[in-house]
C-alpha cells in the first residue's frame, strides 16, 4: 500500500472531515467566540457537516436552499434521514411512501447546487430479524444520491448485510462507540465514518486522546486507498470536543492549513483553561446556587427562555421517590431511586441522548424548594452516567 501523500495525490481521492452538527450553545467559548455567525465560522475551518436536524423533522425546501446558498463552494452537507422513515415505519417502504417522498424533496436544493454529500440511513436499534424488508427498502430508494446505512445492532455485522450493502452501491457506515466494534468495511466507492465517542451514558460525552485519534488516522489511509471519498463526522459534540477533535484529525491526516493549526491552539488553550462543566456546576450548587448551576447545564439561552415561563404554569409533587410535575403541558417524572428523567417536550427529545436540560427541567428546578433541587441536581450531575434521561 502507497504512503498517504500517494493516496492525496490521487484526483479521486477527496478527504472531507467535519463534525455531526454546528449549532451547539456549548461551543461558545471552546470553538466559537459568540453564538453569531457560527455556521460562518465553522465553514472557514470545515468543508463538511453532517445535518441531524432533518432526523427530527421534515424539514421544507427553503431551508435547504438557505443551507446550499450560505456555504462556499465545494462545501458538503451530508443529512440524515428523517425518523418517521426510519424508526416510526421501521424502515417499510410500503407504510413510508409518502415520508420518503416529502424527505427526497425537501433536500433536492443540496443536491441541485451540488452540495449533498450523503444520506445517512440510521437504523433503529432493532434486529435484523425484526426488519425483513430491508432489501426492498434499499431498492425503493430514489436513484442519484449517495447512501450511508449505520446499524445499531450487532446481529447486523454480517457478510449477508455487508454484501446487500454492496451490491447497491451503499456505504456502510464505520463507527467509533460502545455499541458495535469498529469494523472497517468498505461497501462503496466513498466511505463514511462517524466516531460517537466512548462514554457509558451517553457515548457522546467523550474527548477522544491523541493516541486514540492516532490509531484512526491510520485507518483512514488504508481506506483512502480504496474509496474516492471519504466522509468523516464527529459527533462527539460535548462542549466543543467534536471540533477541537475534528481539527487534530485534519492535522494528524496532513491535511490542515495554517488557518487549522491556529484554531486548533487557540481551542486548546480554551479547553485546558476551563473549569469542567461538572466541576463548575457542582461548586455552585455546593454554595446553594441552583440558578447558576443550571446556567452552566442548560446554557444561557435555555436558562433565559425558561424565565419566561410563568410560575403559574408549573405544578408538582415532591415524594420521597422524586418529582412529580407538569410544566405547562407536558409531564415531568424524576425518579431518584432509579435515577430516571423523564419528559416528552419536543426539545428535550433531541437532549436527552446528549442529557442536556431544556427549558421545562430549568423551570421547574428553578421553583422546587432549594434543598430538593440542590440535592436532585447534585447527584445528576455527580453520577451522570448512572442517570437515564427518557422520553
Amino acid at each position: 500500500m502507497g504512503s498517504l501523500e500517494e493516496f492525496l495525490d490521487r484526483p479521486s481521492c477527496r478527504v472531507y472531515i467535519g463534525t455531526s452538527g454546528w449549532d451547539y450553545e456549548d461551543w461558545v467559548g471552546p470553538f466559537y467566540d459568540s453564538d453569531k455567525g457560527m455556521f460562518s465560522y465553522y465553514v472557514k475551518l470545515f468543508n463538511t457537516v453532517e445535518v441531524n436536524s432533518t432526523f427530527y423533522a421534515l424539514l421544507n425546501e427553503r431551508f435547504f436552499e438557505g443551507l446550499a446558498r450560505s456555504a462556499p463552494p465545494n462545501f458538503l452537507f451530508s443529512v440524515k434521514m428523517y425518523k418517521g422513515i426510519t424508526h416510526k415505519k421501521l424502515l417499510n417502504p410500503k407504510h413510508a411512501e409518502a415520508e420518503m417522498e416529502a424527505y427526497f424533496k425537501s433536500i433536492q436544493p443540496l443536491a441541485r447546487h451540488g452540495k449533498l454529500g450523503a444520506v445517512l440511513v440510521q437504523m433503529p436499534p432493532r434486529a435484523r430479524s425484526e426488519i425483513p424488508w430491508f432489501r426492498d427498502f434499499l431498492d425503493a430508494l430514489p436513484k442519484g444520491f449517495r447512501y450511508a446505512v449505520e446499524f445499531r445492532d450487532p446481529s447486523w455485522l454480517s457478510e449477508e448485510s455487508f454484501g446487500e450493502l454492496r451490491d447497491r452501491g451503499i456505504a456502510y457506515v464505520i463507527v467509533d462507540e460502545p455499541l458495535l466494534p469498529p469494523i472497517v468495511e468498505v461497501t462503496s466507492d466513498f466511505a463514511y465514518v462517524r466516531w460517537h465517542g466512548r462514554g457509558e451514558r451517553p457515548w457522546y460525552y467523550y474527548h477522544y486522546s491523541l493516541e486514540e485519534l492516532r490509531e484512526w488516522a491510520e485507518r483512514l489511509k488504508r481506506v483512502m486507498g480504496e474509496v474516492r471519498l471519504l466522509l468523516g463526522y464527529f459527533n462527539n459534540h460535548f462542549r466543543g470536543f467534536a471540533p477541537h477533535n475534528a481539527l487534530q484529525m485534519l492535522v494528524l491526516l496532513g491535511l490542515a492549513s495554517a488557518k487549522h493549526r491556529e484554531a486548533l491552539a487557540r481551542i486548546e488553550a480554551r479547553l485546558s483553561s476551563a473549569p469542567k462543566v461538572g466541576e463548575s456546576a457542582l461548586k455552585l450548587l455546593s454554595e446553594g446556587e441552583v440558578g447558576e448551576a443550571l446556567k452552566v447545564l442548560a446554557g444561557e439561552k435555555r436558562f433565559q427562555r425558561a424565565l419566561e415561563i410563568s410560575d403559574a404554569e408549573v405544578s408538582y409533587q415532591v415524594s420521597e421517590r422524586g418529582v412529580s410535575a407538569r410544566v405547562k403541558a407536558y409531564k415531568v417524572e424524576i425518579d431518584k431511586a432509579e435515577r430516571r428523567v423523564f419528559h416528552d417536550c419536543e426539545d428535550w427529545k433531541k437532549l436527552a441522548e446528549s442529557k442536556r436540560f431544556c427549558k421545562h427541567l430549568v423551570k421547574l428546578f428553578l421553583l422546587l424548594p432549594r434543598e430538593t433541587a440542590v440535592s436532585i441536581l447534585t447527584d445528576i450531575v455527580s453520577n451522570l452516567e448512572e442517570w437515564s434521561f427518557e422520553s
